[in-house]
């Protein structure tokens, strides 16, 4: 069973309600002793992620709210000499990596019988989080920004969730969601909640099992983090068991006018106006960027920038050799040429929004 804390306190995630913080700090809650793994254990009759069900200790396979995620297509090609395979999340049921967390979130959720629930997002997680809460019967509001792209927005609509649209910046969402968890909604945060990071530990264990090894690098777009965290958590726990030798580099990316990983990792108050392109990361304050920047690190890893120039250059790029995405994946294509030369093979690039999603 994999246990929930808080990290600075110690108090265990209660066995009732599903508070988004410690009741006792208000501290986040994580996997303080890490996850498990143990392949005897897997049941592979079952689909998607919960091949991994007893591993992710939420619920039994009757219990699970599930839309068929996980299963993504790796594909192989060769750019200067290297292999890059290329992990397709956004091949998941509402186009984007979300669908993995959201599926451990909200069955945590069902669970623990919540009937209503808010979250904020820049719309990936905002569908995600509405297309499980329609499967679930849960009733979802979801605050957005006004900006975010009008596919997202008409995504979360067509499962029925409220919308309330919120000027000004990314973070004012946030902190509109916060307020209506004052007055006692429960919050499906997908920042806060740790249950996604489970989720997310899945794609690492698809991933090695697709490749039948560990890969030498993992290229991924970093917002809040958390598939980095979760993917770097589900290597560590294959490194703990003995299933791999060696845990890949990570390497986060983002923005350049959006990069407060960088001002964290040199120390540094971040500013900026995050305008960018590629909403999915437009991010100023990730709740758990140290530990992002401390995973990162452990790995041998490393934390780059893109220019606006150089996500549409990346997104042209991709779409050139097959792969549909939105700004946000196109990121990893440019730090991938960046940096080729200095990673181990096999390069893992990990796509995380169908191109759909977004407007020209």
């Amino acid at each position: 069973m994999n246990s929930i804390q808080c990290i600075d306190c110690g108090t265990p995630y209660p066995d009732s309600g599903v508070p988004y913080c410690c009741i006792r700090c208000g501290g986040l809650f994580d996997y303080g002793d890490g996850i498990s793994y143990n392949p005897t254990e897997f049941d592979q009759n079952r689909k998607g992620i919960w091949k991994f069900g007893t591993d992710l200790g939420i619920g039994t396979i009757e219990e699970v709210v599930t839309l068929g995620e996980g299963n993504t297509p790796l594909l192989e090609t060769l750019v200067d000499g290297k292999e890059i395979c290329i992990k397709c999340e956004y091949a998941n049921p509402t186009g984007s990596f979300k669908d993995r967390g959201m599926a451990a979130l909200v069955t945590v959720l069902r669970n623990r019988n919540v009937k209503t629930a808010v979250e904020d997002s820049s719309g990936n997680a905002g569908a995600s989080f509405a297309a499980y809460a329609a499967k679930s019967g849960i009733a979802a509001r979801i605050y957005i920004p006004e900006s975010a792209s009008g596919p997202k927005r008409r995504q979360i609509e067509a499962y029925g969730a409220e919308i309330i649209p919120i000027g000004g910046p990314r973070v004012n969402a946030a902190l509109a969601a916060m307020n209506a968890v004052r007055t006692g909604a429960n919050y499906a945060s997908h920042a806060y909640q740790p249950f996604n990071l489970l989720g997310y530990a899945t794609c690492a264990y698809e991933l090695v099992g697709q490749l039948g090894r560990a890969p030498g690098a993992v290229i991924l777009p970093a917002g809040q983090g958390g598939l980095l965290l979760g993917m770097a958590k589900g290597f560590q726990a294959m490194l703990n068991s003995g299933a791999i030798h060696a845990m890949p580099r990570v390497v986060a990316v983002q923005p350049e006018t959006c990069a407060p990983l960088v001002s964290l990792m040199n120390g540094e108050p971040f500013i900026g106006d995050c305008q960018t392109m590629a909403e999915g990361v437009r991010i100023s304050q990730p709740l758990r960027g140290a530990e992002i920047v401390k995973q990162v690190l452990d790995s041998k890893g490393c934390i780059k920038v893109v220019s606006e120039a150089g996500i549409t250059k990346g997104r042209h790029e991709l779409a050139k050799l097959g792969f549909y995405v939105e700004p946000t994946s196109a990121l990893v294509w440019d730090a991938a040429m960046q940096i080729i030369n200095e990673l181990p093979e096999p390069i893992v690039l990990i796509l995380t929004g169908s191109g759909y999603k977004t407007r020209d």
